[in-house]
């Protein structure tokens, strides 16, 4: 099987590289020069966002596309219309964010999308951007050769977004940490090596259309991925779960600032926790234990040093130390502890 991957040096681009190297395909990535691919593929130089940024295409042909872009659509446009005749199927690995908001708690593919995108746009929001450069996928392969992944949570190695590397840096340094409750909130993520291995499987299965990829709702808890930190890290740490009412009058924000964590019942814990994934489900997905995504997160952290690369496009998150140490030692306080929002 022949693969073109554009970027593939990064996160999901490159678990999806490793994986497909893994099953013995033919992979080719198309990337800026900025950051080395894995070793084995076929490596192409471009800025898709140059005028010239495909030149190194012309004349290739693949089996499959993957591409993960998710900055101005119309980088997708041009990408696809190029690779229409070159390639049988173009896979986009979208978001969950392009549905509406907000969306129910058990939302599936056919719940209504945000409205304003286009596939020829400059770059906007990130969910405008993610379902723009879908239509573009469509577009230029239609729905039967096109594979939207509308990805949830990505957590595992290699990850530059900050999430679960902050968690675990957290735990590692060890004393009391502000862990969100409840301990038996739901959590929904994908582990990037199965989206990986669920995108080829696509692939090979000639899937169209799109799919929610994620784990089933409550695949873990919050309890389950925190207690996951402190047995890979090895750390003194000591989990003090916070009632989600403290957290929030302390002014922290959920998802920033406390990583993964949604407060129970919100919006935001639904339209992040809850998607219906038995499509995924149904066409091979499956989902490894959190204890394995947390522990082969940390190895790899530690491997490069401790500190984990960070997207540009995206803002750093995490608790700050004097914060955390402020809401615990209100928290221990009792109701109205001096929280900043309660009354005493």
């Amino acid at each position: 099987m022949r693969l073109l991957v554009l970027g593939g040096t990064e996160f999901v681009g490159r678990a999806v590289v490793e994986a497909a190297l893994g099953r013995g395909w033919e992979v080719t990535v198309l990337h800026r020069g900025r950051h080395a691919p894995p070793p084995g593929v076929r490596a192409l130089h471009g800025d898709r966002t140059a005028s010239d940024g495909l030149a190194a295409l012309t004349g290739g042909t693949w089996d499959a596309v993957v591409d993960t872009w998710s900055a101005a659509p119309r980088a997708v446009r041009d990408a696809a219309r190029l690779l229409r005749g070159r390639a049988g199927r173009y896979v986009y690995v979208s978001s969950c964010s392009v549905y509406a908001w907000a969306p129910p708690a058990g939302y599936t593919e056919d719940a209504p999308l945000v409205a304003g995108a286009s596939a020829d746009a400059g770059q906007s929001d990130y969910a405008r951007d993610k379902r723009g450069a879908e239509l573009a996928a469509v577009e230029a392969f239609g729905a039967d050769r096109s594979v939207l992944v509308r990805a949830g949570l990505i957590l595992g190695p290699y990850e530059n977004v900050g999430r679960l590397p902050w968690w675990l840096n957290r735990v590692a340094r060890g004393g009391p940490v502000l862990a969100p409750g409840p301990r038996d909130l739901p959590l929904q993520y994908v582990d990037v090596r199965d989206l990986a291995d669920w995108t080829l499987g696509a692939v090979g299965r000639e899937l169209g259309g799109p799919y929610n990829l994620a784990s089933p709702p409550g695949h873990t808890t919050m309890g389950g991925l925190l207690d996951a930190c402190v047995r890979a890290t090895g750390g003194p740490a000591e989990l003090r779960w916070t009632d989600p009412g403290t957290v929030l009058a302390a002014g922290i924000e959920p998802w920033g600032r406390l990583p993964v964590w949604t407060p129970p019942g919100s919006d935001l814990h639904d339209a992040l926790q809850s998607a219906d994934v038995s499509r995924a489900l149904a066409t091979g997905l499956t989902c490894r234990p959190v204890g394995d995504t947390v522990a082969d997160t940390w190895s790899w952290l530690r491997g490069v040093g401790g500190t984990a690369p960070q997207r540009p496009d995206r803002p750093p998150v995490g608790l700050d130390p004097e914060t955390e140490a402020k809401v615990l030692a209100a928290d221990a306080l009792g109701p109205g502890g001096g929280v900043p929002g309660t009354t005493p």
